[in-house]
């Protein structure tokens, strides 16, 4: 047994299933805590004598306990603005979708703006972008702004064009495009950064904010979400929520462990002051964050050839690529953390090739930069993560984005040369790389079940393709486990507090409604939280 310091436990969680996450397996004994560390971890008799008159003992059968869930990838402020807004994700076509959001509208007529998320014009009937006037005909004297389900791209109708004074003069901003008709009249379709021209529609009441962070903060302890990463920027826009956050922290209130991440974008005067002002136990500055390129579904991620189904484009990156140079460099210099958004092989490439450039001018230190996503790679660059240091931060639920696979865009977006060498998870893990899974919530649910699932198996909703979607890259279930607990605390610079069931450690644990190891993988999907605890104290009981 591995004790912290003598004395009875406040509370022992006894099971005959523990995983640590420093063992491969669950093995039978409990966990006991005082205060808000771990006391000690070990057989059922040794943590029986931790138990005391006062201690509060919790017997949990076959049921999994293990570390909590340490999301490394979400947009809080936008996620917990997904909760409480209009779902597209079923509509299937521009008209179903104005109809549900006309529906929605009616039902909240004092929001001076109409929010939503997760159309996806991929998946409609005519696979077609929609226009402002379908918005128009259904909701024309509110402005409404419906991102599409990859937030890299939002449908506005005519009286947010208005409010945000997009009109025809106004030209595309750096690293966006706002969609123009053929008379040169914007459509409504906002590409990239352009978004950030209707950025009012972000600016909420303090009495919205809060209702936002608390809703969060009940969903994510009822996932078993004990930390995250929020990533504030979203393509030149940053959406945050800093000063509750902290007035949160303050007060107790604070359920998640957040670390934020800001701007990369050479002003390191803000990020200097950030990273002295919020570094409490439970929130804490990270790092900075930018976008290399796009995304495949609307071509703009950054590809080393052209798109096998569409010749004419590689997509690009979003910043030029001799800023991005410059500005790693001079944050490495002055010791921030970087994590870049890298879909496309090209960007992963340009991120890690901008990593060991730093290294080279400022010298080697343990940094912990990131690239997020990886959504295909070169198989030349998939040894240089664990060279370089660097983190791979991947969410694998982006690997079925479709609900069937024969709707899967990658396959033709791709085609069959890039394809093996899509979501190289297994790859990275080998070649000695440190993992890292989130979830990119809201883009989806931020349920860990569903990415640990889909690491296993690799399998869309419709169980194809037999064995998996490229099946040599999918990992143990003990290996996606620890990416999502232990991998994520690492990368936050907290493995040594958070991540595995030790003595000493921060007590953030949770108790699944069975032992994922003893069950077939279709399971995981189903399986809940019982409890959660965060920092000693039980935030979620079923």
């Amino acid at each position: 047994m591995s004790t912290q310091h003598a004395g009875f436990a406040d509370c022992c969680l006894m099971s005959n299933a523990v995983f640590t996450g420093v063992e491969d397996r669950p093995r039978a004994g409990g966990v006991a805590v005082k205060g808000n560390r771990i006391l000690a971890v070990g057989t059922l008799s040794e943590i029986e004598n931790l138990v005391g008159p006062d201690t509060k003992v919790l017997r949990y059968g076959d049921q999994l306990i293990m570390a909590g869930f340490h999301d490394f990838h979400i947009h809080l402020l936008l996620g917990s603005l997904q909760q409480q807004c209009v779902h597209l994700w079923k509509a299937k076509s521009a008209e179903e979708a104005a109809r549900m959001v006309k529906e929605y509208a009616d039902q909240r007529p004092d929001d001076p703006w109409i929010i939503g998320f997760s159309w996806y014009h991929l998946y409609w009937e005519n696979k077609q972008l929609p226009h402002r006037s379908t918005l128009d005909k259904y909701v024309p004297d509110r402005p409404v702004f419906l991102f599409n389900a990859e937030c890299h791209g939002a449908w506005l109708n005519s009286k947010a064009l208005k409010l945000a004074g997009i009109t025809r003069d106004t030209p595309d901003p750096p690293y966006g495009a706002i969609a123009r008709d053929g008379a040169g009249e914007p459509t409504g379709f906002l590409y990239e950064s352009a978004m950030a021209l209707a950025k009012q529609a972000f600016q909420f009441p303090r009495e919205r904010r809060i209702s936002l962070l608390q809703g969060f903060l009940r969903h994510a302890a009822s996932l078993g979400v004990t930390s995250v990463a929020d990533m504030f920027p979203l393509v030149t826009m940053e959406l945050g929520n800093l000063d509750m956050y902290r007035e949160f922290d303050e007060t107790g209130q604070l359920t998640v462990r957040i670390h934020f991440l800001v701007e990369c974008n050479g002003d390191l005067e803000r990020p200097r002051r950030l990273r002295e002002e919020y570094k409490s136990g439970k929130l804490q500055f990270s790092g900075l964050k930018n976008f290399l390129d796009g995304v495949p579904a609307t071509y703009t991620a950054f590809l080393l050839e052209p798109y096998s189904d569409n010749a004419s484009t590689r997509g690009s990156t979003l910043v030029p690529q001799e800023l991005i140079d410059e500005w790693t460099i001079k944050a490495d210099r002055e010791g921030f953390r970087i994590r870049y958004h890298a879909c496309g092989d090209a960007a992963v490439r340009l991120g890690l090739d901008c990593f060991e450039a730093a290294r080279r001018k400022n010298g080697v230190r343990d940094s912990r930069h990131t690239i997020e996503h990886i959504e295909v790679i070169d198989p030349g660059d998939i040894s240089r993560f664990g060279k370089l240091g660097v983190i791979a931060s991947m969410q694998p639920e982006h690997i079925a984005s479709a609900e069937r696979f024969a709707e899967n865009a990658y396959v033709s977006r791709l085609g069959p040369k890039r394809i093996p060498y899509a979501w190289p998870i297994h790859s990275l893990l080998k070649t000695g790389a440190k993992l890292a899974f989130g979830s990119d919530f809201p883009v989806v649910a931020l349920d860990p079940m569903l990415e640990i699932y889909r690491a296993v198996t690799r399998l869309h909703n419709d169980g194809e393709p037999a064995g998996g979607w490229i099946p040599a890259e999918r990992i143990t279930l003990a290996e996606a486990l620890r990416a999502y607990t232990l991998g994520s605390a690492y990368g936050n610079f907290r493995e040594h507090e958070l991540g595995t069931l030790e003595a000493g450690k921060l007590a953030d644990l949770i108790v699944l409604d069975r032992n994922l190891f003893a069950v077939d993988a279709e399971e995981i999907r189903q399986t809940k939280v019982c409890l959660t605890m965060m920092d000693g104290s039980i935030v979620y009981e079923a």
